[in-house]
Formats: C-alpha cells, sequence, structure tokens
C-alpha cells in the first residue's frame, strides 16, 4: 500500500483532511458527515506538498476560481471514474440530477448507480459531487452533510 502525505486545510465548511502522493491528489475529507475520515496511520504530515491545493482551495473559497486544475488519482471502478470524471463539467452555479447524468453516461437506468458513485466521491469539492441533486430539486444527502453542500451551493450561486 502506497503511504501518502497529508495535510489540514482550512475552510468556511471547517478543517478539510487533503491526503495524496508526489504525483496527485488522492482524497478530501470534510470534518463531518457520514463519509468524513481522518488520517491513516501510515501517512505522513506534510503541508508543504500541498500548497497548491491550498492556494486553490482558498481561491475557490474567495470566488477567484472557477475550476480546479490539479493532478488527481482516481482509485474506482470504471463506472465510478466515469461518474467522477464527468463531474468537473458540471459548470459552476448550476446543478445536474442524478439521472441527467446517467444519461449523459448512457445508462438511463443507473440514476441510483450515479447515485452510489457520487457518495464515494474520494475528492469532494474538487470534483464538485455536491452540484448533483434529486430530481425534484431536493439536495439528498452528502458525504460532508447536508450543512456542507448547502453552503457551497450558496457560495456558488444555486441557492439564494
Amino acid at each position: 500500500m502506497i503511504s501518502l502525505s497529508y495535510t489540514h486545510i482550512a475552510s468556511p465548511v471547517g478543517s478539510l483532511l487533503v491526503a495524496g502522493s508526489k504525483a496527485a491528489l488522492h482524497f478530501l475529507s470534510f470534518p463531518t458527515g457520514h463519509k468524513a475520515f481522518g488520517p491513516a496511520p501510515n501517512w505522513q504530515q506534510d503541508a508543504a506538498s500541498f500548497r497548491e491545493v491550498k492556494r486553490q482551495l482558498d481561491a475557490y473559497f474567495s470566488g477567484e476560481l472557477r475550476q480546479f486544475d490539479l493532478p488527481l488519482h482516481l482509485s474506482g471502478t470504471a463506472f465510478q471514474n466515469n461518474v467522477w470524471q464527468y463531474l468537473p463539467s458540471i459548470p459552476l452555479g448550476e446543478t445536474r440530477t442524478y439521472g441527467q447524468i446517467a444519461a449523459f453516461l448512457d445508462r438511463p437506468k443507473a440514476s441510483r448507480a450515479v447515485g452510489a458513485a457520487n457518495g464515494n466521491n474520494p475528492l469532494p469539492i474538487i470534483l464538485p459531487c455536491h452540484r448533483v441533486i434529486g430530481a425534484s430539486g431536493s439536495l439528498t444527502g452528502f458525504g460532508g452533510g447536508l450543512p456542507a453542500k448547502e453552503y457551497l451551493l450558496r457560495h456558488e450561486g444555486v441557492l439564494e
């Protein structure tokens, strides 16, 4: 198993855990929510390795950055990777439904599978799964907790 480096980055939604290798960012975790996690015992704390991640997150939260440009490591099934690779194409300030993404991926009956893949997104915010909502317009679940999802969508101008 690869040993990763990690650090915590302050944000308006709490202290975000980011972890990665020298080549790419692997994980981002919120401090709360059902998908929150801490560093693994073999990870090494190293804030210097994440200067560019911090710069881009700070720029995003200050409204200066619309799309992230970071090397990412995605480790999922082919379907999960397809969903995760689709997420950055959702423009800031817009949302898509699980069904719309399923249809785009030529799997029109796979909206639940899209939801499951979205729920396992290892890099929320960077891969903006918060922009995916239920068919009724409801916010539905979010690994960082619904208050974080609501904050992100308000920040991006989707919610008033």
